[in-house]
């Protein structure tokens, strides 16, 4: 099967106040390839022809809720490191990382408008 998402289409209220934010932050988690569109803000995977896409958009009405976007990391030494790259970003709210739960490493963290963020590494004990 390959893939198991196409993409992340990110409402924010205001584009200019998350833009810096996240063009440091999705390049750490492997969302290298930065695409030119209008009004938005897109990395994608570049790991293909075809690849995953994180996209971020102004829509003045949003309203952050608890829905949560986690992405996986492949070690706990790469959430520590991403960790410390949304510190630096700006990150709101941090906490951990930690040992959540066994088998569960992670950090949470919100962006600058509020939007909650994971990432986590997780294995079977």
């Amino acid at each position: 099967m390959g893939r198991l998402f196409d993409h992340i289409d990110l409402r924010v209220p205001r584009l200019a106040e998350v833009a810096g934010f996240y063009e440091t932050l999705l390049p750490s988690l492997g969302f290298s390839r930065r695409v030119a569109i209008p009004g938005w803000l897109q990395f994608e995977a570049a790991n293909g022809t075809m690849s995953e896409f994180f996209g971020v958009t102004e829509s003045p009405t949003h309203v952050p809720n608890e829905n949560r976007v986690a992405f996986w990391a492949a070690s706990a030494a790469e959430v520590d490191r991403i960790a410390e790259v949304s510190v630096r970003a700006g990150a709101r709210n941090r906490e951990g990382p930690m040992d959540y739960e066994p088998g569960y490493y992670a950090v949470f963290f919100e962006d600058p408008c509020g939007n909650r963020l994971e990432v986590c590494h997780r294995w079977r004990t």
